[in-house]
């Protein structure tokens, strides 16, 4: 037996939408990444942290979308493969910065390398027009939610 749902229940559902679409990028990602040895929150937290500064967990926690116990985890097992470093900063001997290591940013250059294959393969799925219209709205609509 086949069920349908409604047109009108369908069109007027934007968050299962966008939802539907987020679980599938992210999957391919997480499939890329894990094919090299990584997490996609791995790869989140080194990427902000290529800039070779060191920053506080509360702003890796907010680029890499992670709780703050959650990043901590990660930042932890991070430490346990040498890929980043938690160091006092200077400026104020109460807050610790996290950079990346030597080997994290080796591993950075890696792991950035299949997310842009995998994006690139989306590209393609998608169309470049769609894609870059995709994007637009997705940053407008975040920025007037946010």
């Amino acid at each position: 037996m086949t069920t349908t749902t409604p047109a009108a229940v369908t069109d007027l559902d934007l968050a299962r939408a966008l939802t539907l679409v987020e679980r599938s990028v992210v999957g391919r990602l997480v499939e890329a990444l894990k094919e090299e040895g990584a997490t996609l929150e791995e790869w989140r937290v080194l990427s902000y942290l290529g800039d070779g500064v060191g920053h506080p967990m509360t702003e890796i926690a907010e680029f890499a979308l992670l709780s703050a116990p959650t990043l901590t985890k990660v930042v932890d097992r991070m430490v346990s493969l040498n890929l980043v470093l938690r160091r006092v900063d200077d400026t104020d001997r109460r807050r610790v910065l996290v950079f990346a290591s030597e080997r994290g940013s080796e591993a950075l250059t890696r792991w950035t390398a299949a997310v842009e294959r995998e994006q690139e393969s989306l590209t393609t799925a998608l169309g470049t027009e769609e894609v870059a219209l995709l994007r637009t709205l997705l940053q407008r609509a975040s920025r007037r939610l946010g």
